[in-house]
């Protein structure tokens, strides 16, 4: 017989949205269990986003959650569009009214989410694979997962939440018939590095260059976080380190004879872009969060703090339930979130054709592309416009 237990809110992934959203509901007294794939090693290791706005850094330290970020993260005041040879800075603070953004790992955002999951919240089973999710138009959906054991068991739920991924089983709950995707695939991809050396800059370059889009920034004041445009599809193992230093060092090539400084590469790997959305973000009483709904191409770094936006939205409205009996911010979930996650798509979106070389473009479209980055770093107003959203959209 399989075994079956209870909770008021399962979460299905313990990236960093299922383990915000889990801090969250603690907060708010709210009980939650999490079931994660992979073993703790891996989510504490799994590198992706880096770059933080400033409504994540808020509800990070809201929750009690930012700590060792204030510590050991690093404020970042604005960018740097680097093209045709000169560097141009962008000033945050001074266009948004004082907005940052802050320079902190995903890796780093996970340990801290676990370390206090497991020593205040609630059940937090790493090993466990989700394999469906039940009844999410009852008042009782469940989540059956497998322990690494081989056991099966039930977890019944007053909400299921997916944080699970564009992988993830919670999306399947939702029925094709009611469902509309959006997605487009790019002709590029990005290579990224780890390397043991200090950052080239004080802060992040974002490049554009004939040879294809590069991307300076950092893990952490001894290691940089590099990018560089490749082919879809790129084999890593036609890049050597050499190939790799020589590349970016091209890309970034200035007039006043600014030069990125050279370390020992410690990890490479090569990220697909694309754009997706899928509409609904929920169905009955599953919820969909993060790249389970929306995956935004990496330019404008938006993935992890879309996921954000979506559990401080969706925890607000499980508390306003918990406290007045009112399902009206539940029911509209989908609708408060995809308002916010369509404007990160366009941002993404314009940063990429903006910074990108398209291999197929003509000398035409190539000045044109010249021309939209001299008018936004000469007009104020597309500054700001950049600024703003870059610091993030309101949460």
């Amino acid at each position: 017989m399989v075994k079956e237990t209870r909770t008021t809110v399962g979460i299905i992934g313990a990236g960093p949205a299922g383990l915000l959203l889990a801090r969250l509901l603690f907060k708010a007294g709210i009980d939650s269990v999490v079931i994660e794939s992979k073993d703790r090693e891996y989510v504490e290791q799994r590198q992706r986003a880096g770059i933080l706005e400033q409504g994540s850094v808020d509800a990070l330290r809201e929750c009690g959650a930012g700590e060792r970020m204030d510590k050991e993260g690093i404020p970042h005041d604005g960018i740097e569009l680097l093209f045709d040879k000169q560097r141009y800075p962008i000033h945050f603070p001074s266009l948004t009214g004082g907005r940052q953004v802050m320079i902190y790992a995903q890796t780093e955002v996970c340990k801290d989410l676990i370390a206090l999951q497991l020593k205040e919240g609630g059940p937090l089973h790493f090993e466990c694979e989700a394999l469906a999710v039940e009844d999410p138009k009852t008042d009782n959906p469940k989540i059956r997962f497998r322990h690494k054991d081989g056991e099966e068991e039930i977890l019944s739920c007053d909400y299921v939440v997916g944080c699970d991924g564009f992988w993830g089983v919670a999306r399947k709950a939702i029925p094709e018939s009611i469902a509309t995707v959006y997605e487009k695939t790019y002709p590029f991809a990005w290579l990224g590095i780890l390397a043991d050396v200090p950052p080239s800059n004080d802060e992040l370059i974002y490049a554009r260059h004939p040879r294809g889009f590069s991307l300076l920034s950092m893990r952490s004041p001894t290691v940089s976080r590099y990018y560089i445009q490749v082919p879809a599809g790129e084999d890593i193992k036609e890049w050597s380190d050499e190939r790799i230093w020589d590349e970016i060092e091209k890309r970034t090539e200035t007039n006043d004879g600014w030069k990125v400084q050279r370390g020992p590469i410690f990890q490479k790997s090569v990220l697909p872009m694309r754009s997706y959305v899928h509409e609904p973000m929920q169905y009955g009483r599953v919820y969909l969060a993060g790249d389970a709904a929306h995956i935004v191409p990496p330019t404008g770094a938006k993935g992890l703090n879309l996921a954000f936006g979506d559990v401080v939205t969706l925890a607000k409205a499980l508390k306003h339930k918990v406290d007045t009996g009112s399902d009206e911010l539940l029911n509209n979930y989908s609708d408060r979130c995809i308002g916010r996650v369509w404007q990160a798509e366009r941002f993404s979106y314009d940063m990429t054709n903006l910074l990108h070389t398209d291999p197929n473009a003509s000398a035409f479209e190539d000045r044109l592309q010249v021309a939209r980055l001299k008018r936004m770093v000469s007009n104020p107003h597309a500054e700001t416009d950049l600024a703003l959203a870059y610091t993030g959209f309101p949460l």
